[in-house]
């Protein structure tokens, strides 16, 4: 398999921690590509329309593309490890949905400020995105911690993946104030291999 790949992507982190945690790093090759809305990548173009990464290319099918599919699929080929059964699975999607939220809030604040040119942002526009964060993370920290702390599933390795981004890109902002014990649980996940692995890298 080949996976269409930016080191620094938080969904691409996604699926590398899954790998690490079901032992099948060493199945996958991984394909750089640099891609933004203004300048996507014409070798992309052909495994995903959309031009985003992750894309998965296979041997027994069309190339897979979201992160939440590719995970679907690698936990599948890993003997369904991740995504639990019965009233669990709701929780852990709906976790995993979260923290994609939280990705899609964060990574937007990031493109306003990076591919706008700063007469045409608009400041209301990433308080707005960073009001959705806020939100989510507080209701994790309120609501999902003891869900959190369960059996290692989908819906963890996403959270900490998020969390992780917002502290890649916008550490400034401490989402940690008023969540103690989101930050608590956070900190025990960020010690496991997977996430030691994934690092990304300074940018």
């Amino acid at each position: 398999m080949k996976l269409y790949y930016s080191p620094t992507s938080p969904y691409v982190r996604k699926v590398m921690v899954l790998l690490h945690e079901t032992g099948q790093i060493d199945d996958v090759t991984l394909e750089t590509m640099a891609t933004t809305p203004l300048a996507p990548d014409a070798a992309l173009l052909s495994k995903n329309p959309l031009t985003k990464v992750p894309a998965l290319e296979r041997n027994e099918g069309p190339t897979l593309y979201d992160s939440r599919v590719i995970c679907a699929y690698l936990d599948d080929r890993a003997g369904n490890k991740l995504y639990p059964t019965g009233a669990r699975r709701w929780d852990t999607l709906t976790l995993e949905a979260t923290a994609d939220g939280i990705l899609d809030a964060a990574l937007s604040m990031v493109y306003e400020l990076r591919m706008r040119p700063v007469d045409k942002q608009m400041p209301e526009w990433i308080e707005g995105q960073w009001g959705k964060i806020e939100r989510a993370v507080a209701a994790l920290n309120t609501r999902w911690v003891s869900q959190l702390s369960g059996p290692l599933d989908m819906g963890q390795i996403a959270v900490a993946c998020a969390l992780g981004y917002l502290d890649f890109r916008h550490d400034a902002r401490n989402w940690r104030t008023g969540n103690d014990a989101l930050a608590n649980w956070a900190k025990t996940f960020d010690s496991r291999p997977s996430m030691q692995a994934t690092v990304p890298p300074a940018a």
